[in-house]
């Protein structure tokens, strides 16, 4: 009856366009790269975990205890929209910072509350979401309208560099 109610969560979670909706953690992802932010303090390098799956975008960071300093998941969405996130099961705070197709900070949300299944909206059409500890944001100086420099935002077309 459990693995039915998880099921039909991670369906309802799809459907709604939620991120982070799996009963089990499962493994960290095996690939990691470099992602930068480039604010007006300076570039500030991390090294993240790509989230490019329904899978892998659905468990997230959940379950996890510590994620260092300069680290932090990249959710790749593979088309702009309008994107849902939510902290279940995760027990770190976070910023989430949504991310245009062309590599542009277009909304932050800081220090998300752990185990909350509120919604935190991107509020426009993004590409990605970069998870990162709380604080993070506030601590390199990032702001909206800021370069995000990432593989994934060198493989869109010109017209969407915004």
């Amino acid at each position: 009856m459990r693995t039915l109610a998880a099921a039909m969560l991670v369906a309802i979670a799809s459907l709604l366009g939620l991120s982070a909706c799996a009963e089990e953690a499962g493994p960290p992802n095996a690939g990691t790269s470099t992602l930068t932010l480039e604010t007006t303090s300076g570039s500030h390098v991390f090294t993240v975990e790509l989230a490019d799956t329904d899978e892998t975008r659905q468990r997230g960071l959940m379950f996890r205890e510590d994620l260092a300093a300069d680290a932090g998941m990249l959710f790749d969405f593979e088309t702009p929209r309008v994107i849902n996130m939510w902290m279940r099961n995760t027990p770190l705070p976070l910023d989430m910072i949504f991310i245009s197709a062309g590599g542009r900070v277009v909304h932050i949300a800081e220090n998300t509350v752990p185990f909350s299944e509120a919604i935190v909206s991107s509020r426009y059409e993004v590409l990605s979401v970069l998870e990162v500890n709380a604080g993070t944001a506030r601590r390199v100086g990032l702001k909206t309208g800021d370069q995000v420099i990432h593989p994934i935002f060198d493989r869109r077309p010109a017209d969407q560099s915004n």
